[in-house]
């Protein structure tokens, strides 16, 4: 493997991609994240953005709710199938995460459409992921690094594409994701346990349902 092929710097941001088949991935992009990180431990959230009504864009939910059924000791999880968060509550979610955590590390997960060749390809990279961009949305900047899935094709119609994107492709890339995501809780070695956040969180729902 040429190494070299799989990092690129765009506009000031690192990038590496990998097809979601490769066996290099997980440890590759794993490493890369762990040497992201900073020095002092903080509040790791993961926020996986998307909606369940449109198969391609399914990719950020099928991971949150693959990555929340492992229960992350280290990883706080925001968006999955059953509480997605997406183009209409992403204001909401940014606003409650930055109001349950201090000074949180954000993860960013998302599905994106590319060229042809590019399909299948994870991309993981540094600063924050603009979402909507592929439907041309002007939606809130998130996360400290992001990761995206390219799903299908950009062209004409891209909604269109997306709500034609093959699902099996869809739940292999979310199991890779959600598999690199795991073997970075896995690697994180302080001991932040995320039980006040959750409680934290319960009691936000509560007040919003009172």
């Amino acid at each position: 493997m040429n190494l070299k092929k799989q990092f690129t710097i765009e506009n000031g941001q690192e990038n590496m991609r990998l097809m979601y088949t490769d066996s290099l991935i997980t440890d590759l992009m794993s490493k890369k994240i762990i040497s992201w990180l900073p020095a002092v431990p903080k509040e790791y959230v993961v926020v996986c953005i998307g909606t369940d009504r449109s198969t391609g864009d399914s990719l950020g939910p099928l991971t949150g709710s693959l990555l929340t059924n492992h229960k992350p000791r280290h990883l706080t999880i925001y968006g999955t199938i059953h509480d997605p968060v997406h183009a209409t509550n992403l204001d909401t979610f940014i606003k409650r995460i930055h109001n349950v955590h201090r000074n949180p590390y954000i993860i960013a997960v998302d599905a994106c459409l590319g060229k042809s060749a590019s399909v299948g390809n994870i991309i993981l990279g540094s600063g924050a992921l603009k979402p909507g961009a592929a439907l041309n949305k002007t939606l809130p900047q998130i996360g400290d690094i992001h990761l995206t899935g390219v799903v299908n094709i950009s062209g004409f119609m891209e909604f269109s594409i997306l709500q034609n994107t093959r699902l099996s492709v869809v739940i292999d890339m979310a199991k890779q994701l959600a598999n690199l995501l795991i073997t970075i809780d896995n690697k994180l070695q302080h001991s932040f346990i995320p039980t006040s956040i959750l409680a934290s969180s319960m009691q936000l729902d509560d007040q919003k349902n009172g």
